[in-house]
């Protein structure tokens, strides 16, 4: 049996068995994160449509084979049987189960309330679906706690596409043999690093010794930005892009601070060094002054075995998934709560303050 929903002035067909989906994002980089889960979603005969939240992405970076939603009450009308989501929060008159898939890995950071933001629960999710041993503990304790979300270990659907490796890949040159020194940054004041080594990396960059690529934070400051742009050369490259994951693969090395994407390029079981890193750990070469940079990354491109080791035994505690299927598992859990409904669990709790300022950005208002 067929029904029909109308989504702007279009008219469609739905079968009853169709599961639909909601990729519901509010950066640009969340495209890269939901487009292997979209993939997963679709070789089994899922529909899928995008709906953007705020002003921090755009809708430039939708594919041409992808659908956008561009209201709440097309989003209602349409119906989703879940709507994942790689960020904090979600609207609860949003339909659909909620599933938390995460906008990065947990690298340590501290929120304002002194807490570590990774595991802050806000009550939005019905699901979390985690990506290794270390997260899932945590959110299985947090689950028995509250009690209105369930917590499936899957692994990151981001992931997906690291370990299936392009053969056109944009940012390698293969005619030039030089270690490639991947920089990126997080966009905090107290975190970042740019700001702090901006005239080390002019001066390495002027030396040719490696080729470098430059990657920042969405948020960064656009001053420190501009800076970096301006020390591109034939040995320095600055990329602004929503997807990540190519210059994860180009780099043979990666300088970083505590921005979460440090773990992502430790899961290729290659080196990463960290200026002034919350939690500096055995896995990683951190150091504290600038001056110490060049020869940290010197070391790590030599690839100790007792650094390499470390690295091994991080990456079976964040992230144990190598085959690329992340997303099967995402969807597994997924359709499992579909099917099987919210039974076992509590009401979520309510937030009016939150509910008013999502009604308010996303301009909607009605009960239902």
């Amino acid at each position: 049996m067929d029904y029909f929903v109308f989504i702007g002035n279009e008219a469609r067909s739905v079968t009853q068995q169709t599961k639909r989906y909601l990729m519901y994002i509010a950066q640009n980089y969340s495209y890269a994160i939901l487009r292997p889960l979209q993939q997963a979603i679709l070789a089994q005969g899922g529909e899928v449509y995008w709906f953007i939240e705020g002003k921090e992405a755009t809708a430039k970076y939708l594919q041409p084979n992808e659908r956008l939603l561009t209201s709440v009450k097309e989003v209602k009308a349409w119906q989703p049987d879940a709507v994942f989501v790689p960020g904090n929060v979600v609207p609860s008159f949003i339909p659909g189960i909620k599933v938390g898939v995460f906008h990065g890995f947990n690298a340590g950071k501290m929120n304002r309330r002194g807490r570590e933001d990774h595991f802050e629960i806000r009550g939005c999710f019905d699901l979390y679906c985690t990506q290794g041993p270390d997260t899932t503990l945590r959110f299985d304790q947090l689950a028995l706690e509250h009690g209105f979300f369930k917590v499936q270990q899957t692994g990151w659907p981001m992931m997906d596409p690291l370990f299936q490796y392009p053969h056109n890949n944009p940012y390698v040159d293969e005619h030039d043999d030089r270690p490639t020194v991947l920089m990126c940054s997080t966009f905090s004041r107290n975190l970042t690093c740019a700001p702090h080594l901006l005239e080390t990396i002019k001066r390495l960059s002027q030396s040719g010794k490696w080729r470098w690529l430059i990657q920042f934070h969405p948020k960064m400051d656009s001053t420190i930005v501009e800076q970096y742009k301006a020390l591109q050369g034939p040995n320095l490259t600055f990329v602004e892009t929503d997807n990540v994951i190519p210059l994860l693969q180009a780099a043979d090395v990666m300088l970083c601070d505590t921005s979460s994407v440090l773990l992502m390029f430790l899961l290729q079981r290659k080196p990463v060094v960290t200026f002034r890193n919350q939690s500096p750990n055995a896995h990683i070469i951190n150091v504290e002054q600038a001056e110490y940079v060049e020869d940290a990354l010197a070391q790590a491109l030599m690839r100790p075995d007792e650094l390499m080791e470390e690295i091994e035994q991080y990456c079976q505690i964040i992230h144990p998934y190598r085959d690329g299927k992340s997303s099967e598992r995402v969807l597994a859990a997924t359709n499992e709560m579909i099917e099987n409904g919210l039974k076992g669990l509590k009401r979520k709790p309510v937030n009016m303050i939150r509910e008013f300022k999502m009604r308010k950005k996303l301009k909607f208002w009605a009960l239902k």
